[in-house]
Protein backbone atom coordinates (compact mmCIF):
# COMPACT_ATOMS: atom_id res chain seq x y z
CA UNK A 1 0.00 0.00 0.00
CA UNK A 2 1.37 3.54 -0.87
CA UNK A 3 1.24 5.01 2.71
CA UNK A 4 1.72 8.94 1.54
CA UNK A 5 -0.97 8.50 -1.08
CA UNK A 6 -3.40 6.94 1.45
CA UNK A 7 -2.64 9.40 4.18
CA UNK A 8 -3.15 12.25 1.86
CA UNK A 9 -7.22 11.26 1.77
CA UNK A 10 -9.00 13.73 4.58
CA UNK A 11 -11.21 10.65 4.98
CA UNK A 12 -8.41 8.68 6.69
CA UNK A 13 -8.25 10.83 9.70
CA UNK A 14 -10.46 10.37 12.62
CA UNK A 15 -11.14 13.90 12.37
CA UNK A 16 -13.25 15.32 9.74
CA UNK A 17 -10.50 18.11 7.85
CA UNK A 18 -11.05 19.74 4.62
CA UNK A 19 -7.60 19.12 3.41
CA UNK A 20 -4.50 17.26 4.08
CA UNK A 21 -0.79 18.54 3.50
CA UNK A 22 2.18 17.25 3.36
CA UNK A 23 5.39 18.17 5.03
CA UNK A 24 8.52 16.09 4.35
CA UNK A 25 12.26 16.19 5.43
CA UNK A 26 14.68 13.23 5.01
CA UNK A 27 13.59 11.32 8.05
CA UNK A 28 9.85 12.19 8.35
CA UNK A 29 6.54 12.72 6.41
CA UNK A 30 3.70 14.99 8.25
CA UNK A 31 0.57 15.32 7.14
CA UNK A 32 -1.03 18.53 7.98
CA UNK A 33 -4.89 18.31 8.55
CA UNK A 34 -7.39 21.54 10.01
CA UNK A 35 -6.84 21.08 13.25
CA UNK A 36 -3.61 18.30 14.03
CA UNK A 37 -0.17 17.17 12.61
CA UNK A 38 0.28 13.35 12.13
CA UNK A 39 4.16 12.06 12.04
CA UNK A 40 5.57 9.47 10.37
CA UNK A 41 8.64 7.83 10.36
CA UNK A 42 10.32 7.17 6.75
CA UNK A 43 11.93 3.40 7.09
CA UNK A 44 15.63 5.18 6.76
CA UNK A 45 18.74 3.60 8.32
CA UNK A 46 21.39 6.37 8.40
CA UNK A 47 24.89 6.56 10.24
CA UNK A 48 23.22 8.43 13.18
CA UNK A 49 19.43 6.52 13.23
CA UNK A 50 17.31 3.51 12.74
CA UNK A 51 13.77 3.88 11.29
CA UNK A 52 13.93 0.55 9.53
CA UNK A 53 11.78 -1.88 11.47
CA UNK A 54 8.39 -1.23 12.46
CA UNK A 55 9.20 -1.90 15.92
CA UNK A 56 11.93 0.99 15.80
CA UNK A 57 9.69 3.37 14.09
CA UNK A 58 7.21 2.78 16.96
CA UNK A 59 9.72 2.89 19.65
CA UNK A 60 11.30 6.33 18.20
CA UNK A 61 7.45 7.63 18.01
CA UNK A 62 6.91 6.69 21.41
CA UNK A 63 10.05 8.77 22.65
CA UNK A 64 9.26 11.72 20.65
CA UNK A 65 6.09 11.95 22.68
CA UNK A 66 7.52 11.46 26.01
CA UNK A 67 10.65 13.90 25.45
CA UNK A 68 8.39 16.69 23.79
CA UNK A 69 6.23 16.56 26.64
CA UNK A 70 8.36 17.75 29.16
CA UNK A 71 8.25 21.44 27.15
CA UNK A 72 4.95 20.73 25.08
CA UNK A 73 2.59 18.86 27.57
CA UNK A 74 -0.43 19.72 25.79
CA UNK A 75 1.10 19.99 21.79
CA UNK A 76 2.17 16.40 22.02
CA UNK A 77 -1.20 13.74 21.97
CA UNK A 78 -0.52 9.97 21.23
CA UNK A 79 0.89 7.58 18.88
CA UNK A 80 -1.80 6.18 16.46
CA UNK A 81 -1.51 2.58 14.19
CA UNK A 82 -2.04 2.99 10.68
CA UNK A 83 -4.21 0.48 10.09
CA UNK A 84 -6.37 -0.66 6.94
CA UNK A 85 -10.04 -1.36 6.49
CA UNK A 86 -11.91 -2.12 3.25
CA UNK A 87 -8.42 -1.54 1.44
CA UNK A 88 -8.42 1.91 2.83
CA UNK A 89 -5.69 3.26 5.43
CA UNK A 90 -7.26 4.91 8.56
CA UNK A 91 -5.00 6.73 11.33
CA UNK A 92 -6.10 4.24 14.55
CA UNK A 93 -8.72 1.74 14.41
CA UNK A 94 -8.59 -1.84 14.51
CA UNK A 95 -6.49 -4.09 12.83
CA UNK A 96 -2.65 -5.12 12.63
CA UNK A 97 -0.67 -1.78 12.16
CA UNK A 98 1.16 -1.57 9.21
CA UNK A 99 3.23 1.96 10.65
CA UNK A 100 2.32 4.43 13.28
CA UNK A 101 1.73 8.44 13.43
CA UNK A 102 2.32 10.86 16.21
CA UNK A 103 -0.51 12.90 16.82
CA UNK A 104 0.24 16.53 17.53
CA UNK A 105 -1.88 19.97 17.78
CA UNK A 106 -1.21 22.30 14.83
CA UNK A 107 0.25 25.07 15.57
CA UNK A 108 -0.04 28.50 13.33
CA UNK A 109 3.16 28.54 10.65
CA UNK A 110 2.94 32.09 11.13
CA UNK A 111 3.67 32.25 14.76
CA UNK A 112 6.80 30.29 13.97
CA UNK A 113 10.02 32.25 16.15
CA UNK A 114 11.79 32.21 12.36
CA UNK A 115 8.98 33.93 10.49
CA UNK A 116 7.91 36.07 13.41
CA UNK A 117 11.69 37.06 12.89
CA UNK A 118 11.57 37.85 9.49
CA UNK A 119 8.82 39.90 9.88
CA UNK A 120 10.58 41.82 12.05
CA UNK A 121 8.43 41.01 15.06
CA UNK A 122 11.02 39.65 17.68
CA UNK A 123 12.17 41.77 21.24
CA UNK A 124 13.73 41.44 24.20
CA UNK A 125 9.92 40.82 26.03
CA UNK A 126 9.97 37.84 23.63
CA UNK A 127 13.27 36.50 24.93
CA UNK A 128 12.54 36.94 28.50
CA UNK A 129 9.16 34.80 27.90
CA UNK A 130 11.68 32.03 26.46
CA UNK A 131 13.92 32.43 29.34
CA UNK A 132 11.04 31.87 31.38
CA UNK A 133 10.54 28.83 29.95
CA UNK A 134 13.85 27.30 29.04
CA UNK A 135 15.69 27.78 32.37
CA UNK A 136 13.10 25.94 34.65
CA UNK A 137 13.56 22.95 32.08
CA UNK A 138 17.02 23.26 32.08
CA UNK A 139 17.13 23.39 35.60
CA UNK A 140 15.42 20.37 36.23
CA UNK A 141 16.31 18.56 33.15
CA UNK A 142 17.81 14.78 33.88
CA UNK A 143 21.58 14.32 34.78
CA UNK A 144 23.57 10.90 36.08
CA UNK A 145 26.51 8.86 35.01
CA UNK A 146 25.18 7.42 31.93
CA UNK A 147 24.19 11.21 30.46
CA UNK A 148 27.31 12.47 32.07
CA UNK A 149 29.69 10.90 30.25
CA UNK A 150 28.02 12.72 27.00
CA UNK A 151 30.37 15.83 27.91
CA UNK A 152 33.44 13.92 27.82
CA UNK A 153 36.01 15.95 25.78
CA UNK A 154 36.43 12.56 24.16
CA UNK A 155 32.90 12.45 23.02
CA UNK A 156 33.30 16.21 22.10
CA UNK A 157 36.32 15.89 19.84
CA UNK A 158 34.22 12.62 18.54
CA UNK A 159 31.32 14.96 17.53
CA UNK A 160 33.61 17.47 16.22
CA UNK A 161 35.90 15.12 13.93
CA UNK A 162 32.16 13.80 12.31
CA UNK A 163 31.54 17.15 11.21
CA UNK A 164 35.10 17.71 9.99
CA UNK A 165 34.80 14.73 7.79
CA UNK A 166 31.66 15.60 6.11
CA UNK A 167 32.60 19.08 5.82
CA UNK A 168 35.83 18.05 4.09
CA UNK A 169 34.19 17.04 1.04
CA UNK A 170 33.02 21.00 0.47
CA UNK A 171 36.09 22.40 0.66
CA UNK A 172 37.18 24.34 -2.32
CA UNK A 173 33.20 24.75 -2.93
CA UNK A 174 31.18 26.04 -0.04
CA UNK A 175 34.67 26.99 2.06
CA UNK A 176 38.21 27.30 1.25
CA UNK A 177 40.75 25.25 2.67
CA UNK A 178 42.17 27.86 4.66
CA UNK A 179 38.69 28.55 6.61
CA UNK A 180 38.31 24.76 6.65
CA UNK A 181 42.07 24.49 8.92
CA UNK A 182 41.18 27.48 10.81
CA UNK A 183 37.98 26.45 12.22
CA UNK A 184 39.51 22.37 12.68
CA UNK A 185 42.57 24.53 14.66
CA UNK A 186 40.42 26.87 16.65
CA UNK A 187 38.59 23.39 17.43
CA UNK A 188 41.30 20.99 18.72
CA UNK A 189 42.86 23.74 20.26
CA UNK A 190 39.93 24.72 22.36
CA UNK A 191 39.41 20.88 23.32
CA UNK A 192 43.15 20.62 23.83
CA UNK A 193 43.61 23.97 26.34
CA UNK A 194 40.39 23.57 28.03
CA UNK A 195 40.08 20.49 28.96
CA UNK A 196 40.08 21.15 32.47
CA UNK A 197 36.82 23.01 32.76
CA UNK A 198 35.15 20.26 30.23
CA UNK A 199 36.17 17.73 32.85
CA UNK A 200 34.55 20.52 35.67
CA UNK A 201 31.25 20.72 33.46
CA UNK A 202 30.65 17.00 34.03
CA UNK A 203 31.10 17.04 37.55
CA UNK A 204 29.31 20.33 38.39
CA UNK A 205 26.28 18.76 36.49
CA UNK A 206 25.86 20.75 33.62
CA UNK A 207 25.73 17.90 31.24
CA UNK A 208 22.54 17.30 31.15
CA UNK A 209 19.54 15.28 29.08
CA UNK A 210 18.60 18.49 26.76
CA UNK A 211 16.45 19.54 23.73
CA UNK A 212 19.31 19.16 21.34
CA UNK A 213 17.96 21.28 18.34
CA UNK A 214 17.11 24.02 20.07
CA UNK A 215 16.72 26.36 16.65
CA UNK A 216 14.18 29.44 15.51
CA UNK A 217 12.63 26.99 13.44
CA UNK A 218 11.27 24.80 16.55
CA UNK A 219 9.98 27.43 18.79
CA UNK A 220 6.55 28.98 18.39
CA UNK A 221 5.22 32.13 19.70
CA UNK A 222 1.60 32.19 19.58
CA UNK A 223 -0.48 32.20 22.75
CA UNK A 224 2.27 30.62 25.07
CA UNK A 225 6.62 29.25 23.98
CA UNK A 226 6.22 26.21 22.49
CA UNK A 227 9.95 24.62 21.91
CA UNK A 228 9.28 21.45 20.40
CA UNK A 229 11.12 18.82 18.19
CA UNK A 230 13.76 17.23 20.13
CA UNK A 231 16.01 14.70 19.17
CA UNK A 232 14.85 11.58 20.24
CA UNK A 233 16.98 9.24 17.76
CA UNK A 234 20.01 9.45 19.13
CA UNK A 235 21.01 10.15 22.64
CA UNK A 236 24.85 11.14 21.45
CA UNK A 237 23.01 14.48 20.28
CA UNK A 238 20.55 15.18 23.02
CA UNK A 239 22.98 14.51 26.01
CA UNK A 240 24.91 17.18 26.77
CA UNK A 241 26.56 20.46 28.16
CA UNK A 242 23.24 23.44 28.51
CA UNK A 243 25.74 25.59 27.17
CA UNK A 244 26.27 23.70 23.51
CA UNK A 245 22.24 23.58 23.66
CA UNK A 246 21.79 27.53 24.35
CA UNK A 247 24.52 27.97 21.85
CA UNK A 248 21.91 26.67 19.16
CA UNK A 249 19.69 29.47 19.69
CA UNK A 250 22.64 32.29 19.96
CA UNK A 251 23.98 30.75 16.65
CA UNK A 252 20.67 30.91 14.86
CA UNK A 253 19.91 34.33 15.89
CA UNK A 254 23.06 35.61 15.15
CA UNK A 255 22.87 33.80 11.26
CA UNK A 256 19.63 35.50 11.33
CA UNK A 257 21.13 38.89 12.03
CA UNK A 258 20.12 39.39 15.31
CA UNK A 259 22.98 40.23 17.53
CA UNK A 260 21.57 42.05 20.27
CA UNK A 261 18.87 39.50 20.97
CA UNK A 262 21.93 37.10 20.77
CA UNK A 263 23.47 38.33 23.29
CA UNK A 264 20.66 39.54 25.65
CA UNK A 265 19.73 35.65 25.52
CA UNK A 266 22.61 34.00 26.83
CA UNK A 267 22.91 37.09 29.45
CA UNK A 268 19.41 36.40 30.81
CA UNK A 269 20.26 32.73 30.83
CA UNK A 270 23.79 32.70 32.34
CA UNK A 271 22.15 35.01 34.69
CA UNK A 272 19.20 32.93 35.41
CA UNK A 273 20.35 29.11 35.62
CA UNK A 274 23.20 30.34 36.91
CA UNK A 275 25.99 29.89 34.66
CA UNK A 276 28.74 31.66 35.48
CA UNK A 277 31.22 29.98 32.83
CA UNK A 278 28.84 29.66 29.78
CA UNK A 279 30.46 32.72 28.00
CA UNK A 280 33.81 30.92 28.47
CA UNK A 281 32.01 28.21 26.38
CA UNK A 282 29.89 29.81 23.64
CA UNK A 283 32.13 30.55 21.04
CA UNK A 284 33.12 27.05 21.15
CA UNK A 285 29.34 25.50 21.01
CA UNK A 286 28.13 28.01 18.75
CA UNK A 287 30.92 27.06 15.83
CA UNK A 288 30.31 23.61 16.43
CA UNK A 289 26.48 24.32 16.15
CA UNK A 290 27.06 26.59 12.96
CA UNK A 291 29.24 23.70 11.43
CA UNK A 292 26.02 21.30 11.70
CA UNK A 293 24.02 23.57 9.89
CA UNK A 294 26.90 23.98 7.23
CA UNK A 295 26.94 20.42 6.90
CA UNK A 296 23.24 19.91 6.67
CA UNK A 297 22.77 22.11 4.11
CA UNK A 298 26.52 20.62 2.17
CA UNK A 299 25.07 17.32 2.03
CA UNK A 300 21.48 18.67 0.59
CA UNK A 301 23.55 20.40 -2.19
CA UNK A 302 25.11 17.31 -2.94
CA UNK A 303 22.28 15.35 -3.14
CA UNK A 304 21.32 13.87 -6.64
CA UNK A 305 18.16 15.16 -8.59
CA UNK A 306 17.99 18.86 -7.17
CA UNK A 307 17.53 21.52 -9.85
CA UNK A 308 20.29 23.51 -10.37
CA UNK A 309 18.66 26.67 -8.14
CA UNK A 310 18.06 24.77 -5.07
CA UNK A 311 21.78 23.42 -5.18
CA UNK A 312 22.85 26.73 -5.32
CA UNK A 313 20.28 28.19 -2.48
CA UNK A 314 22.01 25.12 -0.16
CA UNK A 315 25.21 25.92 -1.45
CA UNK A 316 24.96 29.41 -0.23
CA UNK A 317 23.33 28.53 2.95
CA UNK A 318 26.50 25.99 3.64
CA UNK A 319 28.70 29.27 2.55
CA UNK A 320 27.45 31.07 4.98
CA UNK A 321 27.21 28.44 8.08
CA UNK A 322 30.88 28.29 7.48
CA UNK A 323 31.71 31.70 7.34
CA UNK A 324 29.73 31.90 10.64
CA UNK A 325 31.66 29.25 12.28
CA UNK A 326 35.08 30.89 11.24
CA UNK A 327 33.96 34.16 12.62
CA UNK A 328 33.63 32.38 16.07
CA UNK A 329 36.56 30.58 15.90
CA UNK A 330 38.37 33.86 14.73
CA UNK A 331 37.11 35.88 18.23
CA UNK A 332 38.27 33.04 20.70
CA UNK A 333 41.69 32.61 18.88
CA UNK A 334 43.35 32.08 22.32
CA UNK A 335 42.62 28.08 21.78
CA UNK A 336 43.71 27.82 18.11
CA UNK A 337 46.97 26.10 17.10
CA UNK A 338 49.96 24.03 19.17
CA UNK A 339 47.07 21.88 19.81
CA UNK A 340 48.81 18.13 19.81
Amino acid sequence: MDLVAGLMDPAAYPEATSRVELVQTHISWVFLTDRFAYKVKKPVRLEFLDFSTLRQRHYYLKQELLLNRRLCPDLYLEVLPLTVRRGRLQVGGQGKPVDYALKMVRLPQERMMDEVAAAGGLSREVMERLLAVLIPFYRRAATGRHIRRYGEPSILAYNHEENFARMKSGVGQVLSPELFEEIRDYVRGFLHHRRPLLRRRLREGFIRDCHGDLHMRNICLADGIYVFDCIEFNPRFRYGDVAGDVAFLAMDLDFHGWEELSRHFTQGFAAGFPDPDLFGLLNFYCCYRACVRGKIHLLSAQEPGLTPLRREEEAALARAYFHLAGRYAREDTRWAGSWW
